[in-house]
């Protein structure tokens, strides 16, 4: 059983000596829908609530580096997140929030330096400099081909992208984490805890490889990487996986990558609580359910945590159950008792065993992807979709035979109780505005240095120079993200998956 200290390496009891005792975690509920207005609202909803960061939520047109009014956008516009096609898009959206003291998390990946741009840019508009700016941008886009698809280019041309914003952001936003290296995602597709963890510590090491590759010193990008995990059911395996994490990780970096400084080791994460476990039946067990999830969390050493609505089963939350989600880790935070005590559950035997047994199963398959030739390698073969294909069916079959039981759903079920919850519901008229509003921005602004300066994008593509000063440089004389993209698509081509039997 480990005697280490909170706070010392390898950090499986937590990051920092007293955890909770001087700073709670970020209260960082995500959130987006309709267009940027409507989303800035509910935003300033919640942090009048007592949230504490930000968390944007986008549309798929925007994830998939499509503007409002592309034919492929048609009737998506808004839908699972906000619109944001333009640098005005981004204005409205951060409208009267104040960027120099509220942290910002941006779940956006193939198109993340084009929304990192726009946000910069809103910034400098207000007298904001990057260097003062804190928030993360998710930028994994090793897991959207694993499990989620929100990618658009090949990995490579994908890597150099998040690369390129590695060595970008050292000097010009330090403070900005410069990836969320997602696990989330890839447990929502049907993952084991043991999957979740060594997928995405196979995902960290092939960022770090692939930045060490491109000419980087492990120390000056590691520090700003950060992680993002599931909360799912099984409350006492899901404590131990982070702890597991970060033991992991903080091996890793020092014995695999030779890193020096001590916060390079540190693996710092947010959580949200596990969407893929709620049910449309009785959808109030929902809030039992995120309860015990973000408990988890918090147990586990979290720094920033989201709560789902008890209604994301059936639709987009509402305001009312964002609020109750809000509340959910409030009440963990100031009446549960449990943020006075580091790790209390180091010395756990039951913790302590599935920790350890957590890390060596996660170990395992880190060294099969290693064998394959590392993570990008691994995903072009299918290795780690046909993994979690094979829990995810697993799973699905004991739900169906009873064995694994969902309360509500397969035992104790009364059936019909959904009826008449309402969720948050999109207009339609939201669409043709926001498509209104991006052709009135286009017509608006000067054709040629738009051009101008994606012709420049597109020379630096296909040469080897870093691309976000270009990207940047198209934002600031309103280029729209739609624009960039197919910019960057001429010259990297786009991915077509492999299917995975």
């Amino acid at each position: 059983m480990s005697q280490e200290k909170v706070g010392t390496f390898p950090y499986t009891r937590g990051i920092h000596p007293t955890m909770y005792q001087g700073r709670l975690w970020t209260m960082r509920q995500y959130a987006g829908f309709g267009d940027a207005r409507q989303t800035n609202e509910r935003f300033r909803y919640l942090l009048a609530q007592g949230q504490t960061g930000l968390s944007v939520a986008f549309d798929l047109p925007t994830q998939m580096g499509y503007d409002s009014d592309h034919p492929m956008a048609q009737g998506e516009v808004g839908k699972v997140g906000v619109a944001v096609a333009t640098v005005d898009d981004m204005a409205t959206l951060l409208d009267t929030l104040p960027l120099d003291r509220v942290s910002t998390s941006m779940t956006i990946n193939a198109t993340a330096s084009t929304l990192l741009a726009f946000y910069v840019a809103v910034a400098a508009r207000r007298g904001v400099a990057p260097t003062a700016l804190r928030g993360t941008i998710q930028n994994d886009v090793l897991k959207e081909y694993i499990a989620r698809g929100t990618y658009i280019y090949p990995p490579r041309a994908s890597m150099r992208l998040i690369t390129d914003i590695f060595a970008w952001s050292r000097t010009e936003a330090p403070n900005f984490n410069t990836i969320s290296i997602s696990g989330y995602h890839i447990r929502e597709a049907g993952a084991t805890a043991a999957q979740e963890l060594a997928f995405t510590l196979a995902d960290g090491i092939a960022y770090v490889d692939a930045a060490i590759a491109a000419g980087l010193e492990v120390d000056s990008f590691a520090p700003q990487l950060s992680f993002f995990f599931n909360a799912h059911n099984d409350f006492l395996e899901e404590v131990a996986k982070f702890r597991a994490a970060r033991r992991l990780w903080a091996s890793i970096m020092r014995d695999r990558f030779g890193a020096k400084n001590p916060k390079s080791w540190m693996l710092r994460f947010h959580t949200q609580t596990a969407g893929s476990t709620l049910t449309a039946a009785e959808p109030d067990n929902n809030v039992v359910r995120v309860a015990l999830q973000a408990l988890a969390a918090v147990m586990g050493g979290t720094q920033s945590l989201h709560t789902n609505g008890r209604d994301e089963a059936l639709a987009l939350p509402s305001a009312e159950s964002a609020r109750l989600a809000l509340r959910t880790q409030q009440v963990i935070a100031y009446e549960s008792g449990v943020a006075a005590y580091p790790d209390p559950f180091g010395g756990s035997y039951v913790v302590e065993e599935l920790t350890d047994r957590l890390e060596a199963s996660a170990t395992s398959l880190i060294a099969e992807i290693d064998r394959i030739g590392g993570m990008v390698e691994a995903i072009e073969r299918g290795f780690p979709q046909r993994e979690i294909q094979d829990a995810a069916y697993a799973t699905q079959v004991a739900i169906d035979r009873g064995t694994q039981v969902v309360v509500g759903v397969n035992r104790f079920a009364e059936g019909g109780s959904e009826k008449g919850r309402q969720g948050q519901r999109i207009d339609p008229a939201w669409e043709r505005e926001q498509v209104a509003r991006l052709r009135s921005f286009r017509a608006g602004r000067d054709a040629v240095a738009v051009s101008e300066r994606l012709d420049r994008l597109s020379q630096g593509a296909a040469g080897k120079e870093n691309l976000m000063p270009l990207i940047l440089g198209a934002v600031e004389n309103l280029a729209t993200l739609g624009e960039i993209a197919d910019t960057l698509r001429a010259v990297f081509g786009t991915y077509r998956e492999n299917v995975v039997v």
